[in-house]
Order: C-alpha cells, then sequence, then structure tokens
C-alpha cells in the first residue's frame, strides 16, 4: 500500500487517485507526495548536504534556495551536514531520509518506521517534526510496529492481520474501555489493597508473585469501571495510591487482541 501512495509499485486493478488527481500505471511519485518504504534510499558517499542537493537537482529545484539547510535543522543533523551518509547510523539515515521528504514541502508525507534506530531524544525530535507538519495540514500515513509511536502520534489507525484490514477507524474506539487490562499498583498499604481487590466486584489478582521482589506491588486484571470503584474504596480506606500503570498498555492489549489466532479448543 505505501509503495502505491509513493509511485514506487502499480495496482494490479481498480482505480486510484491520490490528492484528488488520478494515478496512471507509471513508477513515479504523485505531486505532492513525498516519504520513503523500507528505510530511505541515499548516496552512502555524498554528505548530508551534498544528498539533499542532489534530490534538489532531480526535482528541478534550486539548490541555493531548495531550504537544504532549514531541513536540515528540523531534523537535527545541522552538525552532521558535511558528514557522508555511509557513516551515518540507522538513526541518523532515518532522519535525513525524512529532511529529504520535507524538502518537497508535501501535502501528503507517506513513512515507514519512521522511529527505527532512533534513540529516545531523537525519537522525541522526529515527533515533534511531524506533529508540527500534522498542525500545519500535512496528511501524515505512516506504518510502524511501535505502539507508542501510533498512540503519541494518530488520530486513526488501520490494523492488518494476515494481509487483511481487522480494524480501521479513530485511535480512541480502537482503545475503547471495554477489554480487561491488568495494572500494575503501588499502594501504602499493601495489604489492605489486597484485601480490598479480593471483595470488589470485576477486579482479580493475576499474579501475586512479585511478592518475593517488592511486597508492596500488585497486579490486578479488570475493566474500567471496576478499577474505578477499586480505586475509590482504597482511598477510603485511607491506602494513598502511588502507581497505577497497564502493564500492557491499551492500544497494544487492543492490537494483540486482533490480531493474536484464538488458543487451540477455544
Amino acid at each position: 500500500m505505501l509503495g502505491l501512495l509513493l509511485g514506487l509499485a502499480v495496482a494490479d486493478g481498480g482505480h486510484l487517485e491520490i490528492l484528488g488527481a488520478p494515478v496512471g500505471r507509471a513508477l513515479s511519485a504523485p505531486d505532492g507526495v513525498a516519504g520513503f518504504v523500507d528505510g530511505p534510499g541515499l548516496y552512502p558517499t555524498l554528505t548530508a548536504r551534498q544528498n539533499l542537493a542532489a534530490l534538489a537537482a532531480l526535482r528541478g529545484y534550486d539548490a541555493r534556495t531548495a531550504g537544504i539547510d532549514d531541513v536540515l535543522e528540523q531534523v537535527g543533523l545541522t552538525d552532521v551536514a558535511g558528514d557522508r551518509a555511509r557513516g551515518f547510523s540507522l538513526g541518523m539515515r532515518q532522519r535525513l531520509g525524512l529532511a529529504a521528504a520535507l524538502l518537497t514541502k508535501p501535502r501528503l508525507l507517506v513513512l515507514d518506521e519512521p522511529s527505527n534506530g532512533l534513540d529516545p531524544a531523537g525519537k522525541r525530535h522526529v515527533h515533534s517534526v511531524l506533529t508540527r507538519l500534522a498542525a500545519d495540514g500535512t496528511s501524515v500515513v505512516l506504518s510502524s510496529h511501535r505502539m507508542d509511536d501510533l498512540e503519541a502520534l494518530c488520530s486513526e489507525v488501520t490494523i492488518l492481520a494476515s494481509g487483511r484490514v481487522v480494524f480501521s477507524g479513530p485511535l480512541g474506539k480502537l482503545a475503547a474501555e471495554n477489554r480487561e487490562l491488568d495494572y500494575r499498583l503501588l499502594t501504602s498499604d499493601a495489604e489492605a489493597a489486597r484485601r480490598l481487590a479480593a471483595e470488589t466486584e470485576g477486579i482479580r489478582i493475576v499474579d501475586d508473585s512479585h511478592r518475593r521482589h517488592d511486597p508492596d506491588i500488585l497486579v490486578v486484571r479488570a475493566l474500567v469501571p471496576a478499577l474505578d470503584e477499586f480505586v475509590r474504596r482504597l482511598v477510603l480506606a485511607g491506602a494513598a495510591l502511588r502507581e497505577l500503570t497497564p502493564v500492557v498498555s491499551p492500544l497494544e492489549a487492543a492490537f494483540l487482541s486482533l490480531t493474536e489466532p484464538p488458543e487451540a479448543g477455544r
């Protein structure tokens, strides 16, 4: 699918329009579309700046006015603009690929695993760039296996399993509060928490093995309404709630429930 959007593949049949324009059979990126699939294509012997200048020339831009320094600054590569791309880490190549896409000022930006190889600071930098682009009106389509990327960036998600769409819609609908999740709790009164968990309808203690390592930790499974009631009872009992964290994020739990094959015998 991403290859079709970027003009890297042609459809076997049907009709495709991108940004209101029909897409023909020729392999070429539609006007207003930029991005990369399976990592950006770079010239390893050229510097970061030279790579962008070469792209500008291929697009018919004047390298002197194409905004090369601006996009390098946006992705945090100004300090290595004169270094050859062959010495770049995976994360730096990803950011240079993003800079190349930004150079064309796209209306539709298509990215495949944009956080690959990025350290936390680099990922935060890329996230801020994509968030700003979306706020300024650019449509951003990304493919990622990282739930934290999707939760931080996406308003709409599509999930594929075995080549079929199993969900497509708003992120909030996918992570709706209608699935039981496991929660890790840390309170000021572990014994009271265990007692109240056993007494609260809809709450199950699913793993008490941590007690050997940290006796104050409790893991329970519940729907959100039951968890709310449990927390209310904890507070009324005078126990301080110091931590309440999903063991697996709601989005990841929803993803697993949609894509994992059913257990044998079910």
